[in-house]
């Protein structure tokens, strides 16, 4: 059932299923997508005892920020502590954090800087915590061009764009990374609902404008933006999966982050996998979340 609660900065709207007393499993979304991601992957959690609770991200759904004056960040410390706040709030104590994308850098981070409250980890595309820093040096052309639009949200243009056509250009970014995934427009539909968030023009600007180092993060996050700039590896139990043909980041990006995990660590590759793993490969997702418990 759909559930609210204040967690730090956000009222987040959240979905939770299974025995209360569960073994406690997170699935965190990514952009441009949604809660729905996990609408398969969650019965087959439930189904093994989990207790799972899946929350709509900042600046998505139902989730809405507490005070009118927090800034609009969607720096990946906020990601973190939005995460943190939850699992708070919630009386959680250790969890799986699974997730891909925003999520997946979400949880990453948590398990990286918090590694007692984690499990297990599922993260798609591998390490995700941003090196700001090293934003500035280029990447080979191959990557470049599937970051086009970053680059696009750089500027006023895509800003508006995203304002103006956000039903079409996320679209757009569902088709073009994952390749092989024939969705429906009522399946993608119920996700573009989420993106008439209040905030989630501001939300998603400010994440694609912070990670290259072009707007300011918010000051209560500070600490914890300069801790990931030294790419803190990550020493929990973790699982890697990638989607062979995933648009968006290339399946040879994942192939040397063994070298950030320092517990047990393994490498899923999904043949005809795109971007959207749990919503493409519901079943490898699930399993791998199992994996741990």
């Amino acid at each position: 059932m759909m559930k609210h609660i204040q967690a730090g900065v956000l009222n987040i709207a959240y979905r939770e299923e299974g025995d209360p007393k569960g073994k406690p499993v997170l699935l965190l979304h990514g952009f441009p997508y949604d809660i729905h991601a996990y609408d398969a992957v969650v019965p087959l959690l439930v189904s093994q005892g989990c207790r799972v609770i899946t929350p709509y991200l900042r600046g998505f759904g139902q989730t809405r920020f507490v005070n009118k004056d927090t800034p609009r960040s969607g720096q990946q410390a906020a990601l973190a502590h939005d995460l943190l706040a939850l699992m708070d709030v919630l009386s959680i104590g250790q969890a799986t954090l699974a997730g891909y994308d925003w999520g997946g850098r979400a949880a990453c981070i948590v398990a990286a800087l918090r590694p007692e409250r984690v499990k297990g980890l599922v993260s798609c595309c591998g390490y995700n915590i941003h090196n700001i820093p090293d934003s500035v040096h280029p990447e080979p052309p191959e990557n470049e061009y599937r970051y086009w639009y970053q680059y696009y949200f750089h500027g006023e243009r895509g800003r508006a764009g995203l304002e103006r056509n956000r039903y079409e250009f996320c679209r757009l970014l569902w088709r073009l990374w994952s390749p092989h995934w024939h969705f429906s427009e009522n399946v993608y539909q119920q996700t573009a609902d989420s993106f008439h968030n209040p905030d989630f023009v501001e939300v998603v600007i400010h994440s694609y404008r912070h990670r290259f180092g072009l707007a300011d993060g918010d000051p209560a996050l500070e600490k914890t933006e300069r801790q990931l700039t030294h790419q803190p590896q990550i020493p929990v139990p973790a699982i890697v999966l990638h989607g062979e043909a995933d648009g968006v980041i290339a399946v040879e990006a994942s192939a040397n982050h063994g070298q950030f995990f320092t517990n047990t660590y393994e490498r899923r590759i999904l043949p005809s996998a795109g971007h959207n793993v749990p919503q493409e490969n519901p079943n490898d997702f699930a399993e791998a979340v199992l994996s741990f418990y």
